[in-house]
């Protein structure tokens, strides 16, 4: 009987203790994406990067213009022109789309690369930002909720604390 009372007694104080444990986890929330969008290091990199992307745009529809010119000079002059010389302008003509084709796809890797060269640094600083607002308010987790699912009701939301350590 002696070890009965005992062993309820350490039954109790361990589901007491894991309660206890489980009680003081603080959990928080925060919009990583909107804080993210609303950082003027973020407006800047949007900047940049339109003005990368029209100047890639501005050169792809030059090449164009120059292949569709090219295109019509052909077919207008084909007739007058030989069959090997028709040959090797179709050739030139092949190669320039290959070339437009190239320049684009390239154009599409560089702009990709930059975003990431650019997206870098602002998420690192938004992710610093966060920690130390959820370590100076006592929070053990802090979940993302970007991808608009509230996880949680009764969690607090960091965004405006965050906003504010950034300065934004």
């Amino acid at each position: 009987m002696k070890q009965f009372k005992t062993i309820l007694l350490a039954t109790a104080l361990c589901i007491g203790t894991v309660s206890f444990t489980q009680a003081q986890s603080k959990v928080a929330h925060i919009n990583t994406q909107e804080l993210i969008t609303a950082m003027p290091e973020m407006k800047a990199a949007q900047t940049q990067l339109e003005t990368l992307g029209k100047t890639y745009q501005t050169d792809i529809q030059t090449m164009a213009t120059e292949f569709q010119n090219k295109v019509k000079q052909y077919d207008a002059e084909a007739a007058s022109k030989t069959q090997e010389e028709n040959t090797k302008r179709a050739q030139e003509v092949q190669t320039m789309e290959q070339n437009i084709r190239q320049f684009q796809g390239q154009a599409q890797q560089d702009l990709q690369t930059k975003e990431m060269e650019l997206l870098k640094p602002i998420t690192e600083k938004a992710k610093t930002a966060i920690l130390k607002v959820a370590r100076a308010q006592g929070f053990d987790y802090v979940l993302d909720s970007a991808q608009g699912v509230m996880i949680m009701a009764d969690g607090k939301n960091l965004l405006d604390d965050v906003k504010k350590e950034l300065g934004i």
